[in-house]
């Protein structure tokens, strides 16, 4: 294949040995080369303006710029680009928001090196790439009532373990307010208590630990 018709890569994740092995794989393909490697989002919106890769490849969590913020950013000035969020997790949530934000496709980091491979061919073609699992999570995620701002905000106080007077201080609202927020969390994640709401979403990528 001749340079003009190689596939451009820009890879972007915050640790440097993940973006060294992810480079050998794809340098060692004839028909692509890695151009650019970034470390956060806004390095990776900088690189993106200044090389246009054919695809990129996107780690949701990092510090500074998150990768569905540059995502947004990336796909907002470039509308083009061709982005495949390659992450450890697969909550539904980290999928939903990838996706959203204008990723054609969705790779775990411990997909072999074919399907990783194939994935920068898929979507280089214009072409979603998004394996079964992660779309039957996608599916499950788009049928779940959204949280809103206010309720995730909550969610996310309850898992650091504050309780509701603790978090209408570090909100501004009254404590029947935060019930109320409580109250439609408990119903939209299909849960009974607090703590199966923390673990719900924990597990689908809404909050962390």
């Amino acid at each position: 294949m001749s340079q003009a018709t190689t596939i451009r890569v820009l890879i972007v994740d915050d640790h440097s040995i993940v973006r060294q092995g992810l480079a050998t794989i794809i340098n060692r393909d004839p028909e692509m080369t890695v151009i650019a490697q970034a470390e956060d989002g806004q390095q990776a919106i900088e690189c993106f303006r200044e090389f246009r890769p054919d695809v990129t490849l996107m780690d949701l969590r990092m510090p500074q710029v998150g990768g569905v913020e540059a995502i947004s950013t990336i796909c907002a000035e470039f509308e083009p680009a061709r982005i495949i969020v390659l992450t450890t997790y697969d909550g539904d949530e980290d999928i939903y928001r990838g996706l959203h934000a204008g990723a054609q496709g969705y790779l775990l980091k411990d997909a072999k090196s074919n399907e990783l491979l194939s994935a920068i061919r898929t979507v280089h073609r214009g072409q979603q790439y998004i394996p079964s699992s992660v779309g039957a999570k996608l599916v499950q995620r788009m049928s779940n009532p959204e949280l809103s701002e206010r309720e995730l905000e909550v969610l996310r106080l309850m898992a650091q373990g504050m309780s509701n007077i603790e978090i209408g201080t570090a909100l501004s609202i009254g404590e029947s307010t935060v019930k109320s927020h409580v109250n439609r969390i408990l119903s939209k994640l299909g849960v009974n208590d607090r703590t199966q709401a923390v673990i719900v979403g924990v597990r689908r990528g809404i909050v962390s630990l």
